[in-house]
């Protein structure tokens, strides 16, 4: 190691001159370092010179984008260095790396609203394959938390909404037995739920002492006729008829008002039969057909009065009717015979019977009786076999829908699930075409064509309302032992039958309700997604975006209706030969839109504001909107001046209660809860009020529901309306 590194001294002084070394500076360094003893001297070289550095007064704290491209030392001035002004460049400084990524996640934070908006829109319009791709990126079915619109200890006045348990002992008396248990979606739930609070303040049910049960029980507030008792069932005499003029009135009733809507039985050949029975006295039909016919005759003795069309109806009244038909269809050990067809009938019947005259608790359990007997039957499935006509095969599947449209009806008012499965149902929707044109060929040849029948129904139908879970398509064979190319042969024979077909399709009453039942499966999709006890477990917007599918999917449904059967206001019978169907439509389509777009509402009504602004503020707002909108809109059908003959005529009388109540609960939520007294938004609110309880008190006289339905609206209006109704 050389003497420098061993002693540490400099190499050489002063090495750095300021001008040009020169010959005698070197020798006086060699000197100098050999005189130090060094043994391995070392000879200084002159370095090149350089230009002079710019003074920057210290480190800059951001070098131009050109300099550290360059690598090069930045004189930091702005608009731009010294070194990019020398070199002519352009000098720019760009953002630190803090700034980049907050940048970053402004622009990736709006692009994700973006998506996340667009995915909203696109959200109703998929096919159900591209919805679980959906869901499953997001999470639902993944293993990836969802998000929490609420705090840790808050929940979701929606999922407190929702009936996953009871808090009530329904077995307490025989008035609570008479109700049962009501769950969510249901109207009487609904007005419950507005009384407790404003009664108390308190929104969740079970609150009080036992002594105070009477006036938490929803069974205080119920204006159906559960509780009244059947007596004469045992007395009934099962040979009397009545005399024909009143029989054939009675039938005439019964298939003008009901069968179109609920065609349980065969129009044409029990219109046969029936012919048979009182012309020829030697015809012994069947005790199960008797109890059909007395079943017709009760529902149509418990219609008529409503009316009032001067027919004066002697002797046995709605009552007896129906015990002779118990009797002879449901008595004694009819429940351990084995199912027909006949007795499938005989049971639905007794639940629309039960339905018609405000027994809804009774008639849920029968009609679920009847479904089952019909499953037992295998009527929810398509029939593939040769020994059954074509006629009796049409008249088979239109015997399991009108259970399954009772079954969404009752479902709705009693608030419990429904009977019906469509994952295990495979029948066929109605054609749609009246039973009196089965007698022509080309109409009754589609009953077994299932490639044509389903493009038939599929076109009628908003865009994916299949006909049924597993019904043949061109592509696919229906039979599984047929090749599917033998079916893919008759494609083109089914587009031109199709064809053919359409254009000589008219609105009519199979058409009414082939469009009811796709709104009930709507209704239906509502109900197991919105109000099962399942529900609880979604975020609100996982709620959001159920709803905003199921609205679109109404809305769309609304647009395909042909328009005579579009929603108005009603005429009479004489000028508008459809008014019962627009009218059942109407109703039906309000009932729906109500029960999808209720929790919005009640998540305004009853949650916190601070609460409400976290589930999404202005979604609510606009669905709580359409939901107080479409309950105004149903009175808008009818007229301001009460004529209950008119109404009964032309709407359906059976169920016309339970949508004025849905309605106007509807009204009274959103009055009390949102509304300022003194406002124009209360004024409006307040006429539609008021007309409600004017043909509630008209519809008082003949109907006893009616008349107690009034005096639950005015017991809740005389105790916290009086801002609202002064005079009340």
């Amino acid at each position: 190691m050389s003497d420098y590194h061993q002693t540490g001294f400099p190499y050489a002084p002063n090495i750095l001159p300021d001008e040009p070394t020169t010959n005698e500076q070197i020798e006086s360094t060699y000197r100098f370092a050999s005189s130090i003893g060094s043994r391995n001297p070392k000879v200084p070289i002159p370095r090149a010179t350089r230009p002079v550095a710019y003074s920057t007064g210290g480190r800059v704290s951001r070098a131009c984008e050109a300099c550290r491209d360059q690598k090069a030392k930045c004189s930091g001035h702005r608009p731009s260095c010294h070194r990019c002004q020398e070199s002519g460049m352009t000098c720019s400084y760009g953002d630190r790396k803090r700034e980049k990524m907050l940048k970053q996640l402004d622009e990736l934070t709006a692009q994700l609203n973006v998506y996340e908006t667009l995915v909203r829109e696109l959200y109703p319009r998929l096919e159900p394959v591209l919805v679980q791709h959906v869901d499953h990126a997001i999470g639902r079915q993944s293993g990836m938390s969802r998000p929490k619109p609420f705090s840790e200890g808050e929940t979701s006045n929606f999922a407190t909404s929702i009936t996953n348990c009871t808090e009530e002992d329904f077995n307490r008396d025989e008035k609570v037995r008479a109700t049962g248990f009501v769950g969510a979606h249901s109207e009487l739930a609904w007005l419950y739920k507005l009384k407790r609070h404003l009664d108390n303040g308190k929104s969740i049910p079970g609150a009080g002492d036992d002594a105070d049960q009477e006036t938490v029980s929803i069974s205080s507030l119920s204006y159906f006729e559960d509780g009244i008792e059947i007596l004469s069932l045992d007395r009934a005499e099962l040979s009397k008829r009545p005399p024909s003029h009143i029989a054939d009135h009675f039938v005439d009733l019964y298939f003008r008002t009901v069968h179109p809507t609920f065609p349980i039985i065969g129009k044409g050949v029990f219109l046969t039969q029936y012919q048979s029975f009182y012309s020829d006295a030697n015809v012994r039909p069947g005790k199960r057909w008797i109890a059909v016919l007395n079943l017709v005759f009760a529902i149509a003795a418990a219609y008529a009065p409503l009316v009032d069309d001067g027919f004066k109806v002697d002797g046995d009244n709605h009552l007896s009717y129906f015990a002779r038909g118990w009797r002879l269809g449901m008595g004694s050990v009819s429940l351990l015979d084995h199912v027909s067809l006949q007795q499938v009938q005989v049971e639905g019947l007794i639940a629309f019977y039960l339905f018609c005259t405000g027994q809804v608790n009774r008639s849920w359990r029968i009609n679920g009786i009847a479904i089952r007997s019909a499953i037992a039957m295998g009527l929810n499935l398509r029939s593939e076999t040769r020994s059954v006509p074509p006629i009796s095969k049409e008249t088979r599947y239109r015997v399991w829908w009108a259970l399954s449209t009772l079954d969404a009806g009752l479902c709705v008012r009693v608030g419990r699930p429904p009977h019906t499965e469509t994952a295990f149902c495979t029948t066929p929707l109605p054609i749609p075409f009246i039973e009196e044109d089965f007698d022509v060929t080309s109409i009754i040849e589609i009953v077994d064509d299932m490639t044509v029948r389903t493009a038939l129904v599929t076109s009628l139908l908003s865009p994916g309302s299949d006909e049924t879970p597993n019904s043949g398509t061109a592509e696919s064979s229906p039979n599984p032992h047929v090749p599917a190319r033998d079916y893919s042969r008759k494609g083109k024979k089914a587009e031109k039958v199709m064809a053919d077909l359409i254009g000589t399709i008219t609105p009519n009453t199979s058409l009414a309700f082939l469009y009811g039942l796709d709104l009930d499966r709507l209704t239906r999709d509502a109900v197991q997604t919105l109000y099962a006890p399942g529900a609880t477990s979604k975020s609100w917007i996982e709620i959001e975006v159920v709803i905003s599918n199921l609205n679109a999917n109404a809305d769309a449904w609304l647009s395909r209706l042909p328009a005579e059967f579009q929603i108005s206001k009603l005429s009479g019978i004489d000028s508008d030969p459809f008014v019962r169907q627009r009218a059942d439509i109407g109703f039906r389509f309000y009932n729906t839109k109500i029960v999808i777009t209720q929790p919005c509402l009640s998540q305004l009504a009853y949650q916190p504001s601070s609460a409400h602004a976290r589930a999404g503020g202005t979604f609510c707002d606009t669905m709580a909107a359409v939901c107080v909108r479409m309950a105004c809109e149903m009175w808008d059908m009818l007229p301001d001046e009460p004529s209950t003959t008119w109404l009964f005529e032309v709407s359906p009388w059976w169920c016309v209660l339970h949508y004025f109540m849905q309605s106007v609960t509807v009204i009274l939520t959103q009055l009390f809860h949102r509304t300022q007294p003194q406002t124009l938004e209360a004024a409006y609110l307040v006429n539609y009020v008021e007309k409600a309880l004017r043909w509630l008190h008209a519809m008082s006289d003949k109907d006893p529901r009616s008349k107690k339905a009034l005096l639950v609206c005015m017991g809740i209006l005389s105790r916290h309306g009086k801002e609202f109704f002064p005079k009340t």
